[in-house]
């Protein structure tokens, strides 16, 4: 029987700013991509993941994809829970899924996925895995 595939999450609270909202006092739909960057970077935080280390092995990981799914309005001041979840697949890609969460009442206010691929550092796509990538799936028991 195989061992299952471990899921690597992390979590980022956010209280949110003013200069997040619209008019409306509710979040501007431009913000949402900052929460899912700040979740992105506590993720590499938690699981030696950071941009820095990828620049370092030679790679950028720019997003080439960012979806959100608005379920619910989040209001000026609302403290928030960004849960991001990391996707696994067998190709040159970093895929990740978010929720976030009132972080009072726990209701979902929204839930979407960004994917990013390898570029090397003269900018070309890079369509294997590089090799550092292949060796933290290990070390993190997805490979």
């Amino acid at each position: 029987m195989k061992d299952s595939i471990p899921t690597l999450t992390a979590e980022k609270t956010i209280d949110v700013r003013f200069s997040e909202v619209d008019s409306m006092g509710i979040v501007w739909h431009g913000s949402y991509s900052l929460y899912f960057e700040d979740a992105r970077e506590a993720f590499g935080a938690k699981y030696q993941l950071e941009y820095l280390y990828m620049f370092k092995m030679g790679f950028y990981a720019p997003l080439v994809e960012l979806h959100f799914n608005y379920k619910k309005p989040i209001r000026y001041q609302d403290k928030i829970k960004i849960i991001i979840t990391f996707r696994p697949t067998e190709a040159a890609k970093i895929i990740f899924d978010y929720e976030i969460f009132h972080l009072e009442t726990n209701e979902l206010m929204a839930t979407g996925h960004t994917v990013q691929v390898f570029l090397d550092t003269n900018y070309q796509l890079v369509w294997e895995t590089p090799p550092f990538f292949n060796e933290w799936k290990k070390l993190n028991g997805l490979l």
